[in-house]
C-alpha cells in the first residue's frame, strides 16, 4: 500500500528542505515532489510494521533505495559520504517526525484533526443524533443503503481538489495490484456507481438515505476532520425539481429541530448554480477557468474572505496569512468587476431584472417555484436566497443548499470560529451518467453529524439520557450464583447493571471503581444479607455524612433501585 498524498504540500516541502535528495535505480529528479513520493511509503511501511520502531539494516535505509546521499548540514556544507550513521539518524528522525504528524491527527484536541466526540458523553450524544437524523430520513420516505469503504479509484474519481495538476490530492488512494482503489470522499459518487450497476430493479424515483464515515485527505481544523461521520438522503430519478428540493429543505429543517436546534439558530440558504453559469456565458469566460470561477465565488462567506479575496482568486493569485499561494482564474479586470458586482445582490427580483441571459433566468425561475412549494409546509421561514453558494464540488449543476448556524462557535481557546455548513448539498444531473452513459438526474443533501455535535456542545441545550449502570459487589465468591441472579433480574427489567470482575478486591476498592464509573447504586449483599432473603442497596451519589444505605426484602429489588436511577 501507499499513500498517494497525506499531508499538505507546505509541510512536506519543509521536510524536503531538511535533505538533498537519495538515489534510486531509475533515474529521477532530486526535486522535493519525489522525495514526498518515497517518505510516505517509508512512512507508511513504518506505521504499519506492528506499530515497531525503525529498524536499520547494515546502518543504511534501504527501503527501495539504494543508498542515502548527502545532506547539507545547518551552514550549507556537505555532510561526508562515509558518515553514513548519521545520514540514517537524520533520516529517521525526518521520516518519524513526519509519520508523527500524520498519525497524530488521531490525537489531538477537537480543535485539531481528531473527531469530536472523545467521551462516552459525546458518543451518546452522537448516537442520539443519528437516531433522530435517522427516524426523520425514514419518516420521509427514504431507504437504507451503504456502500464500501474503498472504491475503484477511476470509478468514483475526485472532485475536490483544487490542484488540476494533481486531481487526487484531497483522497487517499492506495495501489492495490492491477488498479488503484480509494477510500470514499463522500456518499454520492457511491450512490452513483450504485444506481449505475442496479437501475433496472431499482423503482424509476429512488429514494435512498446512508450513513457511514467519509475521508479527506485535507488540512484539518476547526469542526474539519480527515475522517467524519456524513448523514445522506437522496433522490433519484425524473421528478419535479422544486417538489424534490423542497422536500429536503423540510426535512432539513425538521431534522435539525428534532436534534435539539431552535428555528431562529440555523438558516437554510438556498441558490442555483445556473445563475451564476448564465453570468459566466455572458462573460465569455472559457471552460477550463469556470470551475475556478465557481470556486472563487463560493468562498466569499468563508473566514478570510470577503470580496476582496474573492477578487484575488478571480484574478491572478491569492496569498492567504501563512504565505501560502492559490492561483487564480485570471480574468480580465472587467470580468472581476462584474462578478463582483453581481455577488453583491441579494434580491431575487433585483436579480431577475438585472441579469438576462436564458441559462440565469432558468436558475431564477427554479428558484421562484421552490419557494412557492416551500409555502405549502411549516418551514418556509427557515429558507433564504444567497446566490453566493454554488457549492465546490464540480458535479452539482443546479439547486444547491448550505445550512449555517446563527450564532458563533469557538474552539477549545475559546476563540470564535466559522465552522461552516452543517447541511449542505444540491442537484446533479449528470454524475450518474459517468457510469452507466445515460444521464439520471439525482438532488441530495448531506448533514455532517461531526459539525454538528461540535455545534450543540456550544449550546446549553443538549439533553444527556444515561443509565450508568448499577454494579453489583461481590462479597464472597461462595455466593457468585447468587450475585448473578440478582444481575439477570436487573437486566430482564431493562436495569444497565455490571458485576464486579475481580473478587479478590476488598469492598472499598469495588465501591472505589464504582465511583469512577459514575455508577448510582451499589449491590451489596453478604452472608446475613442471602440467609435473610434480603439485599443491601448503597446510594453513591448520596451526600457525605448521610445514611446512603437501605436493606429490603429481596423481591422488592427493582422497585427500591428505581428510586435511584
Amino acid at each position: 500500500l501507499k499513500f498517494s498524498e497525506t499531508v499538505s504540500l507546505s509541510y512536506m516541502k519543509s521536510l524536503c528542505n531538511k535533505m538533498v535528495g537519495y538515489d534510486r535505480k531509475e533515474e529521477i529528479n532530486n526535486s522535493w515532489e519525489s522525495f514526498r513520493d518515497n517518505a510516505l511509503k517509508l512512512a507508511l511501511l513504518r506505521f504499519k510494521s506492528n506499530k515497531s520502531k525503525w529498524t536499520i539494516k547494515d546502518n543504511k535505509l534501504k527501503v527501495q533505495h539504494n543508498k542515502v546521499v548527502p545532506m547539507l548540514s545547518s551552514e550549507g556544507k556537505e555532510v561526508p559520504n562515509s558518515d553514513t550513521s548519521l545520514i540514517d539518524a537524520k533520516v529517521k528522525h525526518i521520516l518519524e517526525d513526519f509519520s508523527r504528524h500524520f498519525v497524530d491527527q488521531s490525537k489531538k484536541a477537537s480543535g485539531g484533526n481528531k473527531t469530536v466526540a472523545t467521551t462516552s458523553e459525546d458518543l451518546i450524544n452522537v448516537e442520539k443524533y443519528l437516531k433522530a437524523i435517522e427516524k426523520n430520513f425514514i419518516k420521509y420516505g427514504f431507504d437504507p443503503l451503504e456502500t464500501p469503504s474503498f472504491e475503484i479509484s477511476e470509478n468514483i474519481g475526485s472532485f475536490l481538489a483544487e490542484d488540476e495538476n494533481n486531481p487526487m490530492s484531497d483522497v487517499f488512494t492506495f495501489d492495490d495490484g492491477e488498479k488503484n482503489i480509494t477510500l470514499r470522499y463522500d456518499l454520492s459518487s457511491p450512490l452513483a456507481r450504485f444506481v449505475a450497476q442496479n437501475s433496472q430493479e431499482l423503482p424509476s424515483i429512488y429514494k435512498r438515505y446512508a450513513i457511514q464515515n467519509v475521508f479527506r485527505n485535507e488540512k484539518s481544523g476547526n469542526a474539519r476532520y480527515r475522517e467524519f461521520t456524513q448523514a445522506d438522503c437522496d433522490i433519484v430519478g425524473n421528478v419535479n425539481s422544486a417538489k424534490a428540493n423542497a422536500e429536503l429543505c423540510n426535512l432539513i429543517s425538521n431534522t435539525l429541530i428534532d436534534c435539539g436546534l431552535k428555528k431562529d439558530q440555523f438558516t437554510i440558504n438556498v441558490s442555483n448554480r445556473k445563475i451564476v453559469q448564465g453570468l459566466i456565458e455572458d462573460l465569455k469566460i472559457e471552460k477550463g477557468k469556470q470551475i475556478k470561477v465557481m470556486r472563487a465565488i463560493d468562498k466569499l462567506d468563508k473566514p478570510g474572505f470577503g470580496l476582496k479575496g474573492v477578487e484575488e482568486l478571480l484574478k491572478k493569485e491569492r496569498k492567504d496569512k501563512s504565505g501560502a499561494i492559490t492561483k487564480g482564474a485570471n480574468l480580465s479586470d472587467e470580468q472581476a468587476s462584474k462578478i463582483l458586482n453581481f455577488l453583491k445582490i441579494k434580491d431575487l427580483k433585483e436579480l431577475k431584472e438585472n441579469f438576462k441571459n436564458p441559462v440565469t433566468q432558468e436558475g431564477i425561475k427554479e428558484l421562484e417555484e421552490l419557494f412557492e412549494v416551500l409555502n405549502f409546509g411549516n418551514y418556509s421561514d427557515q429558507v433564504k436566497t444567497n446566490f453566493t453558494i454554488v457549492r465546490g464540488l464540480d458535479y452539482y449543476d443546479g439547486f444547491c443548499v448550505e445550512t449555517n448556524l446563527n450564532f458563533k462557535a469557538k474552539n477549545i481557546k475559546g476563540k470564535e470560529v466559522d465552522i461552516g455548513s452543517i447541511c449542505s448539498g444540491g442537484q446533479y444531473n449528470k454524475l450518474i451518467s459517468r457510469f452507466k452513459g445515460v444521464d439520471i438526474p439525482g438532488t441530495g443533501v448531506s448533514i455532517g453529524v461531526d459539525r454538528l455535535l461540535f455545534a450543540m456542545m456550544q449550546l446549553n441545550q443538549i439533553e444527556v439520557d444515561t443509565q450508568n449502570p448499577v454494579i453489583v459487589c461481590v462479597m464472597d465468591e461462595k455466593y457468585l450464583k447468587n450475585y448473578y441472579e440478582i444481575l439477570d433480574n436487573l437486566r430482564k427489567n431493562n436495569i444497565n447493571s455490571e458485576i464486579f470482575l475481580d473478587s479478590k478486591k476488598n469492598l472499598g476498592k469495588q465501591l472505589t471503581y464504582a465511583n469512577k464509573r459514575e455508577c448510582p447504586v451499589a449491590v451489596i449483599c453478604g452472608e446475613n444479607e442471602f440467609k435473610d432473603n434480603k439485599i443491601t442497596l448503597k446510594n453513591l451519589l448520596g451526600a457525605k455524612g448521610e445514611n446512603n444505605q437501605i436493606t429490603f426484602p429481596k423481591e422488592n429489588l427493582i422497585n427500591e433501585i428505581k428510586k435511584f436511577i
